[in-house]
Parts: structure tokens; sequence; C-alpha cells
């Protein structure tokens, strides 16, 4: 049984991990592993995005306002283009990714991959595209990376973030429309985990614990997304990159001698 202690700390490992470049999935598997709650999975990673689209959607008010009252205008569409390709690649490969992230047997390599993303995205010159600038075959680029996310310990926002880079965003836009871009995403995640819960996927635990790892989510969700764009605005992502591998190779190291 989940208890409220565990609840806050996996609560604070989603929300930081999720708008941090280091993969929030990666870590909830090891975090649920630490734990011994293997089998607390599908409820709770369906709360703790629950959390942390409360971040985003409390971070960009403005912008979501804006949405509603001119559904038809330029954001919209590019936030539509720039998940077409997760939407995509999530269905087509569902069962494969459902699997792999059970077992957790790829996520040392995806941890190095990730920092590798980050590595040489950081190393791009500066962009110079403010929102405003952002262009169609951008956000579908930046999206097709999205996508890739998809893998257990490929960080959705480092992809997204690297990807941004790429196409001369400046760093402050990159990582603005990357946690903008997620909402949908984390939107989808939540229906497609309480499909599966509405199916008899659910799990017991108590609603105080649920509503601890929620609110924890959510309020350690907002405060990565605020500091994470002003932190990329002046600093490198390749402490990130380091920190990932590092984590990588612990990872394959126990995977490799039987301890994990």
């Amino acid at each position: 049984m989940l208890t409220k202690l565990e609840a806050l700390i996996l609560g604070i490992i989603q929300g930081l991990t999720e708008f941090l470049p280091i993969s929030s999935t990666g870590h909830l598997y090891l975090g649920r592993n630490l734990f011994g709650l293997q089998e607390a999975g599908l409820l709770l990673d369906t709360m703790l995005h629950i959390g942390t689209l409360i971040a985003v959607f409390i971070f960009y008010r403005d912008e979501f306002v804006k949405i509603i009252r001119n559904p038809f205008s330029k954001l919209t569409f590019l936030l539509i283009v720039g998940t077409i390709p997760a939407v995509v690649i999530g269905l087509a490969f569902k069962d494969y990714i459902d699997e792999i992230s059970t077992t957790g047997v790829t996520i040392g390599w995806e941890f190095l991959a990730t920092g590798l993303f980050l590595w040489l995205a950081d190393s791009a010159k500066n962009g110079y595209k403010k929102l405003d600038d952002i262009t169609y075959k951008d956000a579908f680029f930046i999206g097709t990376f999205q996508a890739a996310a998809i893998l257990p310990a490929i960080s959705r926002s480092g992809m997204t973030i690297a990807a941004a880079l790429w196409r001369k965003l400046d760093r402050e836009t990159a990582a603005y429309f990357s946690f903008l871009l997620s909402t949908p995403a984390i939107a989808g995640a939540i229906v497609l985990q309480t499909k599966d819960l509405l199916g008899g996927g659910g799990e017991q635990i108590s609603l105080s614990a649920l509503l601890v790892a929620i609110i924890s989510s959510a309020f350690f969700g907002y405060v990565a997304v605020k500091w994470m764009i002003g932190f990329l605005k002046k600093h490198s992502l390749k402490p990130f990159a380091i920190y990932v591998w590092v984590l990588g190779l612990i990872v394959l190291y126990f995977q490799f001698t039987g301890q994990f």
C-alpha cells in the first residue's frame, strides 16, 4: 500500500523531472522500484500526470485564456501540429511501449541517449526566434522529437528543448514552447491511462495518498517550469547531460550485475 510519504516523494520526482530534461518516466520507474511499488503503477501515474497538468495550466493560464477566446489562433494550430507525431507514434507502438516501460530493460541506454541529445543541442549556436516567430515546420520538427520521448527514459522536455534549439529558437523560448507543447501530451497520457483504469487496471491506493501525490506533483511541477525557463536563458544543458549519463551508467551496472 502506498504511504503518504512515498506519495509525496514520488510527486516531487514527477513534478521536477517532468520539466527538467532528465525523464520523469525513467525516474518514476526507479522510484517505484526503490519503494517496492512495481504494481502501483497505472492509477498512481495517472494522478501524478494530473498534478503536472495542473501545474502547466496554472503557469500558462494567460495563453490558455487566449486559446479559449480565439480557438483558431496560430498558437492553437502550432500545438496541434506539434502533437501529431506523438499521437501517431504513441498509438502505433502503444503495446510495445507499455511492455518496455513495465520491464525497464532499456532505461539505462535511454538515459545515455537523452544525455547525448542534450549535449549536442547545447552546442548549437544561439537562436533568435521568439514565440511569434515559430513556424508550423518548427512545431512539427519539435513534435517529432517529442514522439521519441514515448520511450520511458527519453526525456520529453529534453528532446523538445533540443529540437527547438536546433530550429533556432532562443533558449528561453525553446523551454517556454517545450513546456506549452507538453500540455496535449500529458492530457493524452491521462486519457489513455484513464481508459485502461476503467477497463480494470486500477490499484488500491488510499484517497489521502493520491491527494498528496497530486498536490506535490502540481507544486513541484510549477516550480520546475518557472525555474527551468529562467535557468536555460543563461545556463547550459550540459550539467543535465552529465547527470543522466551517470544515472544511465549506474542503472546499466545494476542491470548487468543482476541487482536490478
